[in-house]
C-alpha cells in the first residue's frame, strides 16, 4: 500500500462508520463463492461485436496510467479515457499497481462469460485477475469497496464492476454501454476536463466525503438490483 493509500484508510476509519449508517456496506464472508463461475468451460465468442456492443479489434494501443508506470492495451478515444479513470483510482485509493496488476484488450476469443468478451473489444480491464478470480466475491475491504462504489456513482452507469454480475469477477471493469450512447461521450468529456485541471480527478478525491456517500446511496437507488453494496 503506498503512503496516500494509507493516509486515505486511516482517515476512513471513522467515515466507514458513516458510510455502514448510510446502509452502504452489507459485509459477506470473505472468500464466498458463487455457483457457475470458474468451473466453466470457456466457449469461443463469435461476431464482430462484444457483448457490449464495442467493434472487436485486432489490436489496441498502449496507454500509461498515469502516477503508476504501468499501461494497458484499450480501445482509443471514450473508452480509454473511462477505464484509465478507473485504474488511476485503484492505484491512489485502493492499492498501488504493479507490474502485470492491469490487462486489457485481447485477441482470445474464449470466454467463460459474455461480459469477458469486452477485452476483445478493448472496453474492458482486469485488476489483479489473479486475486479477484470469476466466481467469487468478498476479495475487498471494506473501505476499498466503498471507493469502488464511489467510482461507479462517480460513472453514472457508464463502466459496470464485475462484483456485481453473476458470477462475480470482482477483478473486471467494462464499458457499459455502446459506443454512441451520448453518457459515454458525456462522462468521458467531464473527465477529460478533470484531468486537465489541477486539483481534479483521480488523485485529489475523498470517496469519503459525506456528499460523496449519499451520492453512492442514491445512485444505488436508480440502479435497483446492480449496486448491492457487499464485501
Amino acid at each position: 500500500m503506498n503512503d496516500l493509500s494509507r493516509r486515505r484508510v486511516l482517515g476512513a476509519a471513522g467515515s466507514l462508520a458513516g458510510a455502514a449508517a448510510l446502509g452502504l456496506l452489507d459485509i459477506a464472508p470473505a472468500g464466498a463463492a458463487d455457483p457457475g463461475g470458474t468451473d466453466q468451460a470457456a466457449t469461443t465468442w463469435r461476431g464482430g461485436r462484444s457483448a457490449n456492443g464495442w467493434k472487436i479489434l485486432d489490436e489496441a494501443a498502449s496507454h500509461t496510467i498515469e502516477g503508476s508506470g504501468r499501461s494497458v492495451r484499450l480501445a482509443g478515444g471514450d473508452a480509454a479515457t473511462l477505464l484509465l479513470h478507473v485504474a488511476r483510482r485503484f492505484h491512489y485509493e485502493i492499492d498501488q499497481l504493479r507490474k502485470e496488476d492491469v490487462t486489457g484488450h485481447t485477441t482470445s476469443r474464449g470466454i467463460r462469460q459474455p461480459h469477458e468478451s469486452n477485452y476483445l473489444s478493448g472496453t474492458a480491464i482486469a485488476i489483479r485477475s489473479y486475486a479477484y478470480p470469476l466466481g467469487v466475491r468478498g476479495g475487498l475491504y471494506p473501505h476499498e469497496l466503498a471507493v469502488v462504489r464511489d467510482i461507479l456513482a462517480e460513472l453514472d452507469g457508464v463502466v459496470t464492476w464485475g462484483g456485481d454480475l453473476v458470477p462475480p469477477q470482482e477483478s473486471h471493469f467494462d464499458i457499459a454501454l455502446g459506443p454512441t450512447h451520448p453518457k459515454v461521450r458525456g462522462v468521458a468529456r467531464k473527465l477529460r476536463t478533470w484531468r486537465d485541471t489541477p486539483g481534479l480527478g483521480a488523485g485529489a478525491i475523498d470517496a469519503f466525503e459525506p456528499e460523496r456517500l449519499e451520492n453512492v446511496k442514491t445512485f444505488g437507488r436508480r440502479r435497483p438490483g446492480t449496486e448491492r453494496l457487499s464485501r
